[in-house]
Parts: C-alpha cells; sequence; structure tokens
C-alpha cells in the first residue's frame, strides 16, 4: 500500500478552489492508500501571521477537513509544528539543495515580484521544507496541482542528491497523483483570478460554510457575459466567466465541460446558475453544518490533531533520526 502524504495552509475555513481542487481528492485517496494529512501551519509563517489568528485558523481548517470527509482514526490529521522531525529534515534538506534550484523556482518569483530583496528567507526555502514534509514520512505518493509540479520535482532532486552524496538509497522517488481534470476554480467577480480566500470581496468566492441563501446569491451575482452558454467547449474561448462557472458545474457533476453545455448549451445565465446554484448547496450544505459541529467544540479538534500528531511522530522520527545519522550527527 502506498504512503500518500499532502498538506494544506491554515487559511481558516477554506473555499470551492481549496475542496475541488485538493480536499475532495484526499478523501477519494484514503480508498486504498495510506494517508498522512497535514495543516502546514509551519509554511504559513513564510508571511507574518496574528498568532491568535493563525491558531484559530488552524482548528477552522482541520474542522473542515474532518468535515469534508477526512478519517482521522483510519489516517493520520495533524498540524506540522506539532512533528519536530520536519524541521529536523529540512536544515539537512537546506544543505543539499542549491541555491541555483531554489533561484528557479516560479511560484518564489511570483510571489516575492519586484520586492524580492524584502521577502522572508522561509518563503525562499519553502520547498526545502515541503520536501521535507513528504520525505520525513518516505511517502511515494503526493497529490498535486500544477503550481505545485515544480517544487515536487525539487524533492526528489533532493532526495537523489541525498542518497547520492551519502552512498545509500534511503529516500524514495516520489510520485505525483492527478485524480482526473485538475478543477481550477475562479473568481466569481474575475474569471482570470483564482478563486482566493485573500480577495477582499467575500463575493468572489464560495466559502465551505455558506449557508445556502448566501451561495445562491453569490451565484445570481456572478460574472458573466451577454451570450448565451455556447453548444460545445470551444465557444467558451475567451470567455472565462463562462467557463469558471461549466467548470464548477462539470466537476460538482463528475462530467466535462462538453456533458455540462449538452444539457445547457443555447440556455441564458439566470437558469444555468439557478441549477449550479441548487448543485452547490447540495454538495456544500451538509459539509457547511459538520463543520460548523465540530468549531463548536475546539477541544474535540485539539484532540483529534494531538492523537494524529503523536502517530506521525512515530513514523516520522525514526526515519529522520535515521537521516541524521546517515549525514554523521552524534546521537547519543
Amino acid at each position: 500500500m502506498h504512503r500518500v502524504f499532502s498538506g494544506i495552509q491554515p487559511s481558516g475555513v477554506p473555499q470551492l478552489g481549496n475542496y475541488l481542487g485538493a480536499m475532495r481528492n484526499w478523501v477519494a485517496l484514503q480508498d486504498g492508500h495510506e494517508c498522512i494529512y497535514c495543516v502546514v501551519d509551519l509554511h504559513a509563517l513564510t508571511t507574518w501571521q496574528d498568532p491568535k489568528q493563525l491558531a484559530s485558523q488552524t482548528r477552522e481548517m482541520a474542522a473542515s477537513l474532518l468535515a469534508c470527509g477526512i478519517d482521522a482514526k483510519q489516517h493520520i490529521l495533524f498540524n506540522q509544528s506539532a512533528v519536530p522531525a520536519h524541521v529536523r529534515l529540512a536544515w539537512i534538506f537546506n544543505c543539499v539543495a542549491r541555491m541555483g534550484w531554489l533561484n528557479r523556482m516560479t511560484q518564489f518569483k511570483d510571489k516575492a515580484g519586484k520586492d524580492r530583496e524584502n521577502v522572508s528567507t522561509g518563503l525562499f526555502v519553502y520547498p526545502n521544507l515541503m520536501a521535507a514534509d513528504i520525505l520525513a514520512y518516505r511517502a511515494t505518493r503526493v497529490p498535486v496541482g500544477d503550481d505545485q509540479r515544480q517544487h515536487l520535482e525539487l524533492a526528489n532532486d533532493i532526495a537523489q542528491k541525498f542518497n547520492h552524496d551519502y552512498a545509500t538509497e534511503f529516500f524514495p522517488a516520489i510520485e505525483p497523483v492527478i485524480l482526473g481534470v485538475a478543477a481550477r476554480v475562479m473568481s466569481l467577480r474575475d474569471g482570470t483570478k483564482k478563486m482566493s480566500k485573500s480577495d477582499p470581496s467575500d463575493q468572489s468566492r464560495i466559502n465551505l460554510t455558506d449557508e445556502p441563501e448566501a451561495i445562491a446569491l453569490k451565484i445570481r451575482r456572478a460574472k458573466t457575459d451577454p451570450a448565451p452558454l455556447p453548444g460545445d467547449p470551444a465557444g467558451l474561448e475567451g470567455r472565462p466567466e463562462a467557463a469558471n462557472l461549466v467548470g464548477i458545474y462539470a466537476a460538482l457533476a463528475g462530467t466535462d465541460l462538453a456533458g455540462v453545455l449538452r444539457e445547457h448549451g443555447g440556455k441564458g445565465f439566470g437558469a444555468f446558475k439557478e441549477a449550479l446554484a441548487e448543485l452547490l448547496i447540495s454538495h456544500l450544505s451538509p459539509i457547511a453544518e459538520e463543520t460548523r459541529r465540530w468549531l463548536d467544540d475546539p477541544g474535540a479538534i485539539d484532540a483529534v490533531l494531538r492523537d494524529g500528531a503523536a502517530r506521525a511522530a512515530e513514523i516520522a522520527d525514526p526515519i529522520v533520526d535515521e537521516a541524521e545519522r546517515l549525514v554523521g550527527l552524534l546521537k547519543p
């Protein structure tokens, strides 16, 4: 049975893009894999965080994962900072990875922009910690989106160089897991931008705890164009908002763009938005209710995370102990 590792930053209660792009895939992977899932609070520190808010958002993300169907008894769910093996291995990987490799990371360039000299060094070495997150468990499968593929390639480069430098085959190769067509969810206000929790407009996103009335209103207000829906996917070219809404419908209905347009092509957006809102509400209302149930009992969330951290450490500590021994660190 392959061991799967994946992590998600604690941005609070997640939005639809998080659910369709990652969280529901995590749930599906539990069948037939050994899964280790992590709320990566250390990665969040690459940009300044309000301490109280970070702790609260970590619980909120954990609650949402549990509500979506993560089985924390059969698998493992924990917060990254609770298992010190991650940072122990990350330091070794900081010394294995090359500056040139990190300089090629496009996500760092995108996030740093023109202010490169003022961003944290943590943002620069973020991929080394990501490699440590995975390889501390010698995981061989990682579900990734397009924006993380380069980081996964770097993790394999680090593993290979470690193995070469220390004449071992200790760390395995990591393979990306792609489950079906990746659901890239865009803003409801601007179809050229990703749906994001950080967008100042709450109307730009569907939160997993939104009430049915809020979901319906946001979809009714979602930006579109005056033309009716086309009869085939080629007709969505140059229509980012239309393509986004059709893509969301396809992801929720388990079909493709062509299937949605066979049913709704030629219609105006009024009827289509009503159908999309109903589909969203039927999928998300049970998750919202279960998330609120967990959030009403933060002690229960903490207990799940503590148990997960203890079981994660049982796996990671011996692996990182051996990695430290291999590089010559004295273990009295």
